[in-house]
């Protein structure tokens, strides 16, 4: 029986294990089915009380969530120390890099959330300033140490956040940050017909 990844096109923490499941030779065990937020009638919200994506139904019926323990759960099943290292200090290495990476998201997902559901006057500046500080201590953090071209759970979390800026801010990022641009298009050569697959552009 396969696996059912609950997700949207548009998730940045989806792409990241679709980009797992690609890379670990996973992807044929896995039916990816949309999934809506905001639907209260979604099951979804049976599958994880918070309601939120990605979780993954296993064949038992219960369900993995989130992203971090789902790509952890995937490189358990493909043998491990595949995309989270064993060794100690290079596996808190790469969980720290996948923590930054995905604060970032999380940050830059609350100022899209501030800009969907509250119109333009009733927006608080010192949120959204909050949000955008985390976002551009990150950013600068990881533009003068770039990591390596290795492919774990750092740089999958790492990748998916640069490209859901592309996606839903314009790439304005690009113009300050010439060193992530070039580790991108990089990271990008290393596993490209898995990146396009799951883009949603």
């Amino acid at each position: 029986m396969p696996l059912v990844l609950r997700s949207s096109p548009l998730s940045p923490f989806g792409r990241k294990v679709k980009l797992a499941l690609d890379h670990l030779g996973l992807a044929d065990r896995v039916i990816v089915e949309t999934a809506d937020t905001m639907d209260a009638g979604d099951i979804l919200r049976e599958q994880n009380p918070l309601g939120k994506i990605p979780a993954l139904v296993l064949d038992d019926g219960s369900v993995v969530y989130d992203s971090r323990v789902i790509v952890e759960y995937l490189d358990m099943e493909a043998g491990g120390n595949k995309i989270i290292p064993a060794e100690p200090r290079a596996r808190i290495a790469v969980l720290t890099l996948q923590a930054l990476a995905d604060g970032v998201l999380d940050a830059l997902i609350l100022q899209r959330y501030e800009a969907m559901f509250r119109p333009e006057d009733r927006r608080e500046p010192r949120w959204l300033d909050h949000q955008g500080g985390k976002v551009a201590r990150a950013m600068a953090r990881l533009e003068a140490e770039p990591p390596t071209l290795d492919i774990h759970v750092g740089t999958l979390a790492l990748a998916c956040a640069l490209g859901y800026q592309d996606i839903r801010f314009d790439g304005a990022w690009r113009a300050d940050h010439p060193r992530l641009v070039a580790w991108l298009d990089g990271f990008i050569g290393l596993m490209p017909a898995a990146w396009q697959r799951t883009s949603p552009a």
